[in-house]
């Protein structure tokens, strides 16, 4: 055509637009059958209001409708554009499309965010079992509440008791707290009403705050042992060294580290795709467990953050024993029984503590391939998790007098 600005009028006034003719161009349709088509589609969409109205008549509606047809094929238009061979159908069968590469690229995607849950290890497979250990997490759980909540109410209280080490233990007994009512609760829950499911942010939640609990516990521990360290090896810098402001210092460095890793780690993994269902074979969100899921080659960050977070951890142990040896030796050089006993008996309940934790984490994690089994994975897990905050205030309580006097006086001030 001469002019493809002017519209075509044809059969009783009704006309095709620029797009449309441009559009019937590029595909070789004659203008004829495409005018047929639109009219025929205008039929279908638009039916006659009544009688005396004629489609020759261009009113309202045509026009409404001639421009609803410009916008469609206009946006024809700009996909055909990319390719002037391109036709309709192999428009809607581009990349862009539903149904064609669009889906491909955005499996692996979509499929950790259309896991709306996890499902987790069950602690027994009968129901009498499972009742059991729910009493015996119920137990479990009471007793290191009572005994954390003792300790953290008779430091608080008890005005002598203000110094460094109650300080940090203290500190100690707010980690334990936390780290067993973040896995404990939901692991009774679910033996209790015969369930396994937990959200997908429940999952995320439970890993942090349990990651923060756990690094904030380690890194408490590393701080009180350099408390027993100033105290014995140099009494005389005591003050100075471990003054309000220096203590209220380092727990807080503690408690920050601590959060930024579990807040590294928890990003991190949770930004993996999951290509391996949503099954975990642990009693309560785990990150190795977690990893298992994802797809491969797409867990190598976390990877990384891990080795990351085991060279630190390794560098607080050795911190740890090199301040014990130092201690020992310190120890070794007092002439009387009377000053072994005092220092033996400041050092060994952080010692103990120190050993408890240490040992349950390589039970758990660092077992023998050839002698692992499921079943001994989950005690030994549950023996790290409930067994060292039940057993911290214990281990404290016996061996020092004045927390015992401060307890004793504070329970019996309660009427």
């Amino acid at each position: 055509m001469k002019n493809l600005g002017a519209t075509l009028k044809r059969d009783n006034g009704f006309s095709l637009t620029k797009p449309q003719i441009e559009w019937s161009n590029m595909l070789g349709t004659p203008l004829d059958e495409t005018l047929e088509r639109n009219k025929r589609d205008l039929n279908l969409n638009f039916p006659k209001a009544g009688g005396n109205q004629k489609w020759g008549k261009t009113n309202g509606l045509q026009k409404e409708s001639q421009r609803i047809m410009t916008q469609q094929l206009g946006l024809r238009m700009d996909l055909g554009d990319m390719d002037p061979n391109l036709s309709i159908e192999s428009v809607d069968k581009t990349p862009g499309s539903s149904g064609g590469l669009h889906g491909q690229s955005d499996e692996m995607s979509n499929s950790s965010s259309s896991i709306s849950h996890f499902l987790l290890l069950p602690l027994a497979d009968t129901r009498q079992l499972q009742l059991l250990h729910f009493c015996l997490f119920l137990g479990i759980s009471l007793a290191a509440l009572l005994g954390n909540g003792l300790i953290i109410s008779a430091v608080a209280c008890g005005h002598h008791l203000h110094t460094p080490m109650f300080f940090f233990l203290l500190n100690l007994a707010l980690t334990d707290l936390g780290s067993i009512l973040t896995t404990v609760p939901k692991a009774m829950h679910n033996s209790l009403w015969d369930t396994r499911t937990i959200s997908y942010k429940g999952c995320a939640a439970q890993l942090f705050v349990f990651m923060f609990f756990i690094s904030a516990e380690y890194f408490i521990l590393t701080i009180m042992c350099y408390d027993r360290y100033v105290s014995i090896c140099k009494p005389l810098h005591y003050g100075t060294l471990l003054g309000s402001r220096a203590c209220t210092h380092m727990a807080a460095a503690a408690w920050a580290s601590a959060f930024l890793n579990a807040l590294m780690h928890t990003a991190n993994t949770f930004s993996l795709p999951l290509c391996h269902g949503n099954a975990l074979g642990q009693f309560f969100c785990e990150i190795p467990h977690i990893l298992k899921l994802s797809c491969s080659k797409s867990h190598l960050r976390e990877l990384g953050l891990l080795v990351f977070s085991i060279s630190l951890a390794f560098g607080c142990f050795v911190f740890i024993v090199f301040s014990y040896v130092q201690i020992f030796r310190a120890v070794l050089r007092i002439p009387s029984e009377q000053g072994w006993h005092k220092a033996f008996s400041t050092c060994l309940p952080h010692l103990a503590m120190v050993s408890l934790f240490l040992s349950t984490v390589m039970f758990a994690y660092l077992n023998s391939p050839s002698i692992s089994s499921p079943s001994l994975d989950l005690s030994l897990l549950v023996l790290y998790l409930v067994v060292p905050p039940a057993l911290n205030p214990l281990i404290y309580s016996l061996r020092n007098q004045d927390l015992k006097a401060a307890t004793v006086t504070m329970v019996s001030v309660i009427p």
